[in-house]
């Protein structure tokens, strides 16, 4: 069976004791300087995931930060084990390339927890992805032809709307069961929010991204994904997302902070 090209491009292999390489080809997952940052994190995730080798105990939090962009060639992690209990695991992950820094994770592992079970917000109330057509990105980065986006809230963006907020249902090209290294390239897959207040695009490079996995059905259907921004300052925006199963449930939380910068100008 051939390896879906999301696993193959986001596929570690152990170089030692807490050590992991990966391996940038290309620019398919491209967006100005380097990768998209949900697809690093997908990248560090499998390597720590591996590390930990525990598939009880799946992971729940990951927070990625971004010092560098890697470009094609080799990635180096070293994983480290920081604190492995009975019940939570917590793993720390470091990226370089040549010596670079490129990025820092933090992910915490656990069973489940006795305790309630309730959810107090709901799916917004829109259209299934049947009924919509297939949203364009002309001149939108290379990555986002990986993913298949249908607009629902918010319309399309850069048409300087008061609100950065946006929604619609979203799922790879390529449909691939929905996991939690689909969900953690999922979280920063959308159209950044900030975009449906601009008139144009803009560079907006992740500083740091934080991803809750809440519930992970392996299923390859569309998932239903909210972001919003209520903040910018200093160039700096926020960004908080949600991503829903079609039945209504809330599968992942997240939230990041940015950049915001113009886009580079032709050399001089």
């Amino acid at each position: 069976m051939a390896v879906h090209v999301f696993d193959r491009d986001t596929a570690v292999r152990r170089a030692g004791d807490g050590k992991f390489e990966a391996e940038i080809e290309g620019h398919r997952w491209w967006v100005v300087r380097g990768p998209n940052g949900g697809f690093v994190a997908a990248i560090l995730l499998r390597a720590i995931t591996e590390e930990l080798g525990d598939p009880g105990r799946p992971p729940r939090s990951l927070s990625v930060h971004y010092p560098g962009a890697p470009q094609p060639g080799t990635l180096e992690i070293s994983v480290t084990r920081e604190r492995v209990g009975r019940t939570a695991a917590y793993l720390s992950a470091r990226a370089t390339q040549e010596d670079r820094l490129i990025a820092l994770a933090l992910a915490a592992f656990s069973g489940p927890f006795p305790g309630a079970d309730f959810q107090a917000v709901r799916l917004p109330d829109v259209p299934p992805p049947e009924a919509i057509e297939p949203s364009a990105l002309p001149g939108a980065p290379p990555f986002t032809q990986n993913f298949e986006y249908r607009f629902a809230l918010g319309g399309p963006p850069f048409r300087e709307q008061e609100e950065a907020s946006t929604g619609g249902w979203l799922r790879l090209r390529e449909p691939r069961p929905f996991d939690a290294l689909l969900a953690a390239a999922y979280a920063d897959a959308w159209p950044p929010a900030v975009f449906w207040r601009l008139s144009t695009f803009a560079v907006v490079p992740t500083i740091d991204l934080t991803v809750h996995f809440r519930e992970l059905p392996p299923s390859d259907d569309f998932v239903f994904a909210t972001f919003d921004s209520r903040r910018e300052h200093d160039g700096l925006w926020e960004e908080n997302g949600e991503l829903w199963s079609r039945d209504g449930r809330l599968l992942v939380q997240s939230r990041q902070l940015a950049a915001h910068m113009p886009l580079p100008g032709p050399p001089p």
